[in-house]
């Protein structure tokens, strides 16, 4: 018995160590195998019909592992959305089944940063990927004109090396870059209808991220299904005007209490410009509380907090972050991060959530 459990043991590890050796052709096997699955793929038409919405990026400019830049991707009857897509966007989108190539617009809730460092990566991805022979709409209040400009002008040596060297049938030169669609700033009380094809209506409303100038939130209707993205804002009876009965509100948050520990160790650290910024932020965000009041008073069916500030970096600090918020809102909450993704079947009313 000794002897078979030594040759047992023996063989086992002769096992491991041609495994170990042979490590990279079995990786390249493995690698082949899964190229040929994911490339066929089409995971967004393996997506029930009706609305679904995945964080693309569920965080702020501060670093935080499990939230990059915002980022929301909606795919509805098929058609696959963008709103805002900061940092990583495209990359998240890759790994989390949104193909960039498939995207048929963007829509841009202001013009800060961080809502729109990833467009450039989006832009070159959805037009390579494929082949498109007209650059990427991006709707935007007036302003986007000026985004699209800009990065039109810091691709513009990049498309043309791109074209030179796959050729214009693979890259057509007319389909690089970003195509402006601006809309008329919405009035308070008056949403615009800023796109209505093939049972999909997107609406855009005007919110208060004063002295951010302008800004908006968008809502998604089809299939009998909604959701509504507020976008970076202060507490907005807009809002919840805007989102009455909705299914999903997707809405962005910041915990006072929490950013002031950080204002407070930089003020104690004598970094006084970081201390301002920290403290400035507060006047135009909403707090957790503040975004399950509005859910609440809309009837909203499911609240889904992105947008997280600040980085939620260990144990407790979640729990900290929605302090309060069970006793403002009756419905269900949901902790974005990158890659929550909620289904809203057509013609139902379930909601599904799953985390990445």
């Amino acid at each position: 018995m000794r002897r078979l459990l030594l040759f047992g043991a023996g063989g086992l590890i002769a096992l491991l160590v041609v495994a170990f050796l042979a490590r990279g052709p079995l990786a390249t096997s493995v690698m082949g195998l899964l190229a040929s699955r994911v490339v066929g793929a089409d995971p967004i038409g393996a997506l029930p019909d009706g609305l679904t919405v995945t964080l693309c990026g569920a965080g702020s400019p501060l670093p935080d592992p499990r939230r990059s830049g915002p980022c929301v991707g909606i795919v509805a009857g098929g058609t696959l959305f963008v709103v805002d897509a900061g940092a990583a966007a495209a990359r998240n989108m890759q790994r989390m089944g949104l193909p960039p190539d498939r995207t048929a617009a963007v829509f841009l809730t202001h013009f800060h940063s961080d809502h729109i460092d990833g467009l450039g990566e989006l832009s070159v991805l959805r037009w390579a990927g494929g082949s498109h022979a007209r650059p990427l709409p991006l709707y935007g209040p007036p302003g986007v004109e000026t985004v699209a400009a800009g990065f039109a002008q810091a691709y513009r040596l990049d498309s043309g090396y791109r074209v030179a060297h796959h050729g214009e049938e693979v890259v057509p030169p007319d389909g690089a870059g970003l195509e402006a669609r601006p809309f008329r700033m919405p009035a308070a009380g008056a949403p615009v209808v800023v796109w209505d094809e093939e049972g999909v209506r997107v609406t855009a409303f005007r919110v208060d991220h004063a002295p951010v100038s302008p800004a908006v939130g968008y809502r998604i209707d089809y299939g009998g299904r909604s959701v509504v993205v507020s976008g970076d804002t202060v507490k907005s009876a807009e809002i919840a005007r805007v989102a009455k009965g909705v299914d999903l509100l997707v809405h962005e948050a910041l915990s006072p209490e929490l950013v002031g520990i950080i204002t407070q160790a930089a003020e104690e650290a004598g970094l006084t410009a970081r201390a301002k910024i920290t403290r400035d932020i507060l006047d135009y965000h909403t707090a957790p509380v503040e975004a399950a009041e509005t859910a609440e008073e809309a009837g909203a069916r499911h609240l889904l907090l992105y947008h997280i500030v600040p980085p939620l970096l260990f144990p407790g600090m979640e729990t900290a972050f929605l302090e309060g918020v069970p006793a403002a809102y009756s419905g269900e909450v949901t902790l974005g991060r990158d890659g929550t993704r909620v289904s809203l079947p057509a013609g139902s009313t379930e909601i599904e959530v799953t985390l990445d």
